[in-house]
């Protein structure tokens, strides 16, 4: 592994990035009903489908998503009060009418469960576990992927976390304490880039493990440089999905 020429391919893969030359003019997560930035609906709504965001395509997901906010008839699935105040069926024809859900069942169930942990730890408000923890990326992560990782079903997800974090950051008026340590998401997009990169090898990009390699891999190359490790992740995704345009 040549780190040095990685960190200089690395550098150009932003530079293309900030000069649009990798696309990402609009995002997946830009189809939103442009909330209050601190508003409660608005952390919400940023918060509820990132966790049926695995094996899908992102679009898709956040254009089902905006249409179910924008329905009145669905909209209730938004608040995690009014979602447990109606049956099973009403919350799950609400998710599959525009296709938030493709699991009817079991993506029901995860919403659900949501619901309820945000009501029992947070009276239904999930700023204030944000709030609870100072803002500290390393206390909320260890709060949801260690702590309760049951009452935060995929949300606590290595992948979708460190996501969902870096959502927030972007789209809400959410400002960390050492954003720093919000690391790489590490989704298939990314795993590729990095693996196309030479920051690790094949037998490494097929191991059960390599979203944790992945995400360790970065933290490391960033070491002592002024880049972060959440810095790298769009233009990385960008890069992959678009066919890995060649760096220059």
């Amino acid at each position: 592994m040549n780190k040095e020429k990685i960190l200089s391919n690395a550098n150009k893969l932003l530079i293309m990035y900030n000069n649009g030359e990798l696309g990402g003019e609009i995002m997946p997560e830009d189809a939103n009903p442009n909330l209050e930035k601190s508003s409660l609906e608005n952390y919400l709504y940023f918060t509820l489908p990132m966790a049926l965001n695995y094996q899908r395509n992102s679009y898709k997901l956040w254009e089902s998503a905006l249409k179910t906010y924008n329905d009145s008839k669905t909209k209730f699935v938004f608040n995690p009060k009014s979602c447990l105040e109606k049956s099973f069926e009403e919350v799950q024809y609400a998710l599959t009418k525009y296709k938030v859900a493709l699991q009817k069942q079991k993506q029901t169930e995860i919403w659900i469960s949501l619901c309820n942990t945000f009501m029992n730890l947070f009276d239904g408000d999930i700023r204030k576990l944000f709030d609870n923890f100072d803002n500290d990326v390393e206390k909320i992560r260890f709060f949801i992927q260690k702590e309760n990782k049951n009452m935060f079903p995929y949300l606590s997800g290595t992948k979708i976390c460190n996501y969902w974090l870096y959502v927030i950051y972007q789209y809400t008026d959410r400002i960390y304490k050492n954003i720093e340590q919000l690391t790489v998401a590490p989704d298939t997009h990314v795993c590729k880039a990095t693996h196309k990169l030479g920051l690790i090898d094949d037998d490494e990009f097929n191991s059960s493990n390599v979203q944790l390699i992945v995400i360790n891999r970065w933290k490391d190359l960033f070491e002592n440089t002024n880049y972060k490790p959440i810095d790298i992740h769009t233009p990385l995704w960008l890069w992959s999905r678009n066919g890995f345009k060649e760096i220059k």
